[in-house]
């Protein structure tokens, strides 16, 4: 792991908002370690603190925007893309704005400020989300992936696919990134707009000081009074916005992405599935990782097998009083194919066989030289609380309430997280081993 940065001096900036077009203020000040970026409203009464986080996202078009109650920032996508590409960590931004200055529609601005502040090391680990599993979302024709890369960095592809509109055609841009290429292939590239959707915008109030000098704004045969600065200048800068909302992790993010279409939005709600993904990481680590049954100890218990068989580990065994196991719920499970398509959701059938498979592995600590296996026979106040999705990881508690010579009780509870997703009490017959095979 690398150690945390932040900057080494103070820095200002001052400049216009793309698209409310007020003059905004803005200083940056070097943070203490575990800080992360911070946003200030310093023009308010009480100075209101918004973290780069994407808990603190607030919906808006063709941008990104944090707000914390009635408070917001817009457009600080092309800010949090330079200090991706800088590695800066820790920083407090102070604004006199509800919108950061957008200049040209670039992030060099940004990057050559924060860059002659100079980065520092501080004394402690930058911790990262790597991303371990495949991950996918779509939204009609709009996709983005995140995939594991065997390497420490973070690869993006993008494709841009504007075979419809001849001034932008279709562009994909491969790259990974490093302080370097940012510099060099990225910093410059400006935001732009369809002339349809620049006049629609303009006659809305919206970026009405703009100027097709001041932005990109395409026509069919290409950017109107201005130039590209590379010919596939359109997708370079869709790259530039990916970075800035990768940001809103909290931590810097190593793997694959890959997007076709992508905007915002749906970048936005990447971040969300790999900031949990991370976040159920860290507590399974809490939890042990060390496992007291992996898979293949559990297939010498349990008769059942793929794609049936509903435990990964067991992580935590109290004689024959108590079992905690775990099911990583993946993408990649059969049932998705139909429960849901679109909206992939795990049967709640299916959790409570999760935790009658669970409950037959506590039963077998007893069970294992009787010959006999836990089969179930009925299920009361059966409760589905919540919905588990790809990326959830189920923990399976069961706790034994008494067990006779042919039949066993116990109470049985799902959570991902802290959050109960089921309950059951269960009732198991207690039969002879070849009886089921």
């Amino acid at each position: 792991m690398r150690l945390q940065k932040t900057i080494a001096s103070e820095a200002r900036l001052a400049g216009k908002g793309l698209f409310a077009g007020r003059e905004a203020k803005v200083v940056f000040r070097p943070a203490e370690i575990d800080t992360g970026v911070v946003f200030v409203r310093s023009d308010l009464a009480e100075p209101v603190r918004i973290l780069a986080s994407i808990a603190n996202i607030a919906k808006r078009d063709r941008r990104s925007a944090l707000k914390k109650g009635s408070v917001s920032i817009d457009t600080p996508e092309h800010c949090l893309a330079a200090l991706s590409a800088l590695q800066i960590d820790n920083v407090i931004i102070e604004v006199d704005g509800p919108e950061l200055p957008g200049f040209d529609g670039s992030s060099e601005e940004y990057f050559k400020t924060l860059k002659k502040a100079g980065v520092v090391e501080q004394q402690a680990e930058c911790k990262t989300i790597t991303i371990s599993e495949s991950v996918s979302i779509a939204q009609g024709d709009k996709s983005i992936y995140a995939l594991p890369y065997d390497s420490d960095k973070l690869s993006i592809t993008y494709d841009l696919d504007y075979t419809q509109h001849t001034g932008i055609g279709r562009q994909l841009y491969t790259c990974e990134l490093t302080t370097a290429h940012f510099e060099k292939n990225l910093a410059s590239t400006r935001t732009f707009a369809l002339e349809a959707e620049a006049r629609q915008m303009k006659a809305h109030g919206i970026g009405a000081h703009l100027t097709p000098r001041d932005i990109l704004v395409i026509s069919s045969d290409g950017p109107i009074k201005n130039s590209y600065r590379f010919t596939d200048e359109c997708v370079r800068h869709k790259v530039v916005d990916l970075i800035g909302d990768l940001m809103l992790a909290g931590k810097p993010v190593t793997g694959r992405i890959v997007a076709y279409k992508s905007g915002h939005a749906l970048n936005q709600l990447l971040v969300k599935r790999l900031v949990k993904m991370a976040q159920q990481a860290d507590r399974t680590a809490a939890l042990g990782t060390e496992a007291m049954l992996d898979i293949r100890r559990i297939q010498k218990i349990l008769p059942h097998r793929y794609p049936f068989l509903m435990v990964d580990k067991v992580i935590e065994i109290e004689g024959d009083r108590k079992i905690k196991g775990l099911k990583n719920v993946t993408f990649n499970e059969q049932f998705f194919q139909g429960h849901f398509p679109g909206t992939p959701i795990m049967p709640g059938v299916l959790i409570i066989e999760a935790l009658a498979q669970v409950s037959g592995l506590l039963f077998a600590q007893k069970l294992e030289h009787t010959g006999k296996l836990a089969v179930l026979l009925t299920m009361d106040n059966v409760k589905v609380r919540k919905s588990v999705v790809p990326g959830d990881q189920l923990v399976l508690i069961s706790e034994k309430v008494r067990t006779r010579s042919n039949s066993a009780w116990c109470n049985c509870t799902a959570k991902v997280g802290d959050n109960v997703v089921a309950e059951a009490q269960l009732k198991f017959m207690l039969v002879d081993d070849e009886t089921v095979r």
